[in-house]
């Protein structure tokens, strides 16, 4: 049987992997803790370890703030973005405490809406191709051999900027005499951001019980470029209002997840539940903050399974959305001030995440 902290391992390897929701543009870029096992002598020589992970989420609910836009679906100008996400992450394990790992993601997004096409009409624009790829070391602090009860891993990392961040696709009914135009698509499903970020990670778990464990997570990406001046016109002119605020080019974010929970253990099945937070802030913590992007945060609820057996483990997560907030931009911040209005952007969330996977050591 697999140690009974398995399950907290396993859910350190989703610290960042199951980064939601919709036009608030969290991006998976492959935060992977590297133990599969309670880090212990076992690992003394070594080994690699293979996750594969599927996400899916469909984001259609529009919110200002933490208010509901319940008028948008109604209406039915509301916009629906779909997005699949295959993440396919290798780890070096070297010894009890030291490891690396390369996450490597797929991604395959469409978003529909009216207000992009004219108006009149809803159409549907799409991206598909490799994402941001992430590479990190990790080191636990407390010596495995000594400290089996409690440890705290610590991550360091680099996100390149290897996922397309001009995608472009047509757009309808926007060009003379309702033609279509050629254009980036939405930030939303771009398949990255354009900049080259560092990531933070602190993965800690602690053993209650022979089968009872608390986890907990953080994992910040920084991303010191301010803009990666890819248009938000979709191949048109860039309002008036657009270029005030500077909000005519996209902007290259931070982002943040912080986790926690308990799992129990049940021989090979491992039943976890936690809570999530994952935000994509308003100012980033190195360099500007100017362009345009949707800031937000989500709270969700995450119950998990895994079944374990031999050196395979299987799992399933869903994260719950309990609250949803598209807090004010920048941009709508410059135009409060420019106009003497309150402006205050939306953007559209899920209701929940989909989330599988297998995980093999070897």
């Amino acid at each position: 049987m697999k140690s009974p902290l398995y399950i907290t391992i396993i859910l350190l390897i989703l610290s960042s992997k199951i980064f939601a929701q919709g036009c608030v543009a969290i991006r998976s870029t492959g935060g992977v803790c590297t133990m599969l096992d309670h880090p212990d002598s076992t690992d003394a020589h070594g080994g690699w370890v293979f996750n594969s992970n599927n996400r899916y989420f469909k984001s259609y609910k529009h919110f200002i703030g933490r208010d509901e836009q319940t008028q948008r679906i109604a209406l039915g100008t509301n916009v629906i973005n779909h997005a699949y996400t295959q993440d396919l992450a290798l780890t070096r394990v070297f010894n009890s405490r030291w490891s690396v790992a390369i996450d490597v993601p797929v991604i395959s997004n469409s978003r529909s809406s009216l207000y992009e096409h004219g108006g009149k009409e809803r159409h549907s624009t799409y991206s598909f191709g490799l994402g941001d790829i992430r590479f990190a070391t990790y080191a636990w602090l407390l010596n495995p051999a000594k400290t089996k009860r409690f440890n705290v891993q610590v991550g360091l990392g680099l996100k390149l900027a290897t996922g397309v961040d001009n995608y472009q696709d047509y757009f309808y009914n926007t060009g003379p005499n309702g033609t279509k135009l050629l254009g980036p698509v939405d930030q939303s499903i771009q398949l990255g951001d354009g900049g080259t970020g560092i990531t933070l990670e602190v993965n800690t778990f602690y053993h209650l019980t022979p089968h009872t464990n608390l986890y907990g997570n953080f994992y910040y990406l920084a991303n010191p470029r301010n803009v990666n001046g890819v248009s938000t016109a979709r191949g048109g002119t860039p309002s008036a209002t657009a270029v005030a605020n500077g909000s005519d080019v996209m902007s290259v974010p931070d982002q943040f997840m912080i986790r926690g929970g308990a799992s129990i253990m049940l021989k090979q099945w491992t039943f976890s539940a936690g809570l999530r937070d994952e935000c994509l802030p308003v100012y980033d913590l190195i360099g500007g903050s100017d362009g345009f992007r949707r800031p937000g945060y989500i709270i969700s609820a995450e119950p998990g399974i895994t079944y374990a057996f031999h050196k395979i483990t299987i799992y399933a997560f869903m994260p719950w959305a309990l609250i949803r907030n598209r807090t004010q931009s920048v941009a709508d911040k410059i135009t409060t001030d420019l106009t003497g209005v309150y402006a205050h952007g939306d953007a559209a969330f899920a209701d929940y995440v989909i989330n599988t996977g297998i995980s093999v050591k070897f």
